[in-house]
């Protein structure tokens, strides 16, 4: 069979195998652009059963491109928390008031004026003028990348952007006339329920008669991908604060900068310790965590400028970004006695206005402002990253 019908038969049988079997998913009720772009950025690393509930919940708090750019940034990460990889929310609100601004609030059905949005790159460029414009774009992701490389036995490197443009080009010469988005969406379905990454069911594949990997036996083998380096570990030291006074139980939280990893999210106190303290994490005894307590509150005073006061080990937890391991040890803390909280001080903490809060409890130490103590029902609003909501429910159990 020539190569043009090989091309041919592919995007046949995927089309008909896609209209036959697609799942009901909620961002394919309809078209609708920004229903479509709001479902792309959450299915970025992350999978399809996990991104639904978010997704509803999502949409349903923000309906509209106007809904989105309108609300407070702490708002769309808190409906955002869970997902991880927040800087996704942040560059689609971003994206969402480029469109208010330039067009009007409504979604451009160009590829130009798509790809310009912040944090839209050329997949989900793709996807958008794809699936919401019927445009015949490729949209090419991993599940993509793996699909076409095996039915082509492709054996290019696919972490090289060399061969990531190939495979759009490729990818392009498929799309059948008038049906860009059902064969898009066909290939990310046949690449995440079919041709999976480990265990590629091809007696199910509706194209496996003509797959060249398959009928090399090379199905196990393929894509080439050059291993990504493992994430760096870094071992952390972090506190849960109890309050006093107007604070009982209470705890002490801070805001992280405006830029950086987790940008803006609220997170326990903590510090990231020298490589050389890694050995915190094998001290058992009593006497052991007597002395690495008193060492860490010190540190912690050095850092945050507040008296903290670390009294006995809570729990140990970790998190694995893309490029970084966060090992942490927690403690349960209190402020020292020599921060001398008086009625005023803790009626300014018990304000919450961040700066007012940081002078009341730091006690003129030269706190920087952006720490506050919430109580259980504050974290139905303010935004933590996984790892400290995972340490608070434990904590407030």
């Amino acid at each position: 069979m020539e190569e043009k019908e090989i091309k041919a038969f592919f995007g046949r049988e995927l089309l008909a195998w896609y209209r036959e079997i697609k799942r009901d998913l909620p961002w394919r009720i309809n078209r609708d652009p920004y229903r479509v772009w709001v479902s792309e950025i959450m299915l970025q690393q992350t999978r399809v059963d996990t991104v639904i509930p978010f997704y509803n919940a999502f949409m349903s708090r923000f309906p509209t491109v106007k809904a989105l750019a309108e609300a407070p940034e702490e708002e769309v990460l808190k409906r955002w928390e869970g997902l991880g990889y927040y800087s996704r929310a942040r560059n689609l609100q971003a994206g969402a008031r480029e469109v208010m601004e330039r067009y009007g609030g409504i979604v451009p059905d160009d590829k130009a004026s798509v790809a310009g949005l912040k944090g839209v790159g050329p997949y989900t460029t793709g996807a958008i003028m794809s699936i919401a414009f019927n445009r015949p774009e490729p949209a090419v992701d991993g599940n993509v990348m793996r699909v076409l490389s095996r039915f082509f036995c492709l054996e290019e490197d696919i972490a090289k952007p060399a061969t990531r443009v190939g495979i759009e080009k490729l990818a392009a010469s498929l799309i059948p006339e008038g049906a860009a988005g059902d064969f898009n969406q066909g290939l990310m379905e046949l690449g995440a329920l079919v041709c999976t990454p480990k265990s590629p069911g091809c007696l199910t594949c509706p194209v496996m008669e003509h797959c060249a990997g398959r009928l090399a036996g090379r199905e196990h083998e393929l894509p080439v991908k050059t291993k990504a380096k493992p994430p760096r570990p870094e071992y952390r030291a972090a506190v849960v604060v109890t309050g006093m006074a107007g604070n009982a139980g209470k705890i002490l939280v801070r805001q992280r900068p405006d830029t950086g990893l987790l940008a803006q999210m609220w997170e326990l106190p903590h510090l990231l310790l020298p490589n050389d303290m890694s050995g915190i994490f094998d001290a058992k005894s009593p006497k052991e965590q007597g002395e690495l307590a008193a060492m860490l509150g010190q540190m912690l005073e050095a850092e945050t400028g507040l008296l903290i006061r670390p009294r006995s080990w809570l729990m140990d937890a970790d998190h694995v970004f893309s490029h970084i391991h966060w090992h942490m040890r927690v403690y349960e803390a209190d402020l020292g006695e020599e921060a001398g909280l008086s009625e005023a001080a803790a009626a300014a903490e018990e304000s919450l206005v961040a700066a007012e809060a940081a002078e009341g409890y730091a006690a003129g130490s030269g706190a920087a402002a952006g720490y506050r103590w919430i109580g259980k029902e504050d974290m139905e609003t303010l935004p933590f990253p996984n790892l400290f909501i995972r340490i608070l429910k434990e904590y407030w159990k």
